[in-house]
């Protein structure tokens, strides 16, 4: 099974509709945000608290953008 499709299942399993696109490319995108401006364990961590936040994937990605030039 590839990634794109567990991601597709689980979701599924979830009563979620499949992620699109542009949503994977910007958790992609904001994992690596997170991880090259802390430890790797922020990536999943922050994707998590994003999805508990009810925000979308672009829009946390900018704000880890903001976080990251700050440092």
């Amino acid at each position: 099974m590839t990634g794109s499709e567990w991601i597709t299942a689980f979701a599924e399993r979830l009563g979620l509709p499949a992620l699109d696109d542009d949503a994977v490319e910007a958790l992609l995108d904001l994992a690596g945000v997170a991880a090259h401006a802390s430890e790797r364990l922020a990536a999943p961590l922050t994707c998590y608290l994003v999805g508990v936040a009810g925000m979308a994937p672009a829009e946390a990605l900018a704000v880890a953008r903001e976080m990251a030039d700050a440092d």
